[in-house]
């Protein structure tokens, strides 16, 4: 199997950030993008041509948008630890999971969410630096 077959069933596969933006101002609107995503630039005077510019050049933004797309608006499964590592362009997605109808999303909901991922942010981070302490250089992942 190639490389392109792998990463067929990615959501992401040959889309364009502008498709990407279009889709999801069309289905949630800037303001729930900004509650879940908090972008300044879907908050102050949103634009898709002015939001993909900035998220050509800040690659974190760029992802948080991806992931955002990925898992709401298609609503697949969450990734695994490997799988999350990765920018969601290199994701790959089983060809089991197929795209569901997008999530409902609310301002009300945003906070709720925003906890969680600090939670679960913090939980990672733990995580990586237990790893680390173990092997502060990294020799087990050289090959």
């Amino acid at each position: 199997m190639s490389n392109e077959e792998i990463y067929k069933n990615n959501p992401l596969h040959g889309k364009k950030l502008e498709q990407i933006l279009e889709e999801l101002v069309d289905f949630y609107g800037w303001g729930i993008l900004f509650a879940y995503i908090n972008i300044n630039c879907f908050k102050t005077n949103p634009s898709i041509e002015s939001s993909c510019k900035f998220l050509r050049k800040t690659q974190w933004a760029l992802e948080k948008v991806e992931s955002f797309y990925m898992y709401k608006l298609k609503n697949l499964p969450k990734p695994d630890d490997t799988q999350f590592d990765l920018p969601p362009r290199d994701r790959i997605v089983p060809l089991n999971q197929k795209p569901r109808t997008p999530r409902e999303l609310s301002l009300e909901d945003a906070e709720r969410v925003r906890y969680n991922k600090q939670k679960a942010n913090l939980t990672r981070s733990i995580r990586q630096k237990a790893s680390t302490a173990e092997d502060p250089w990294g020799m087990s992942r050289r090959k």
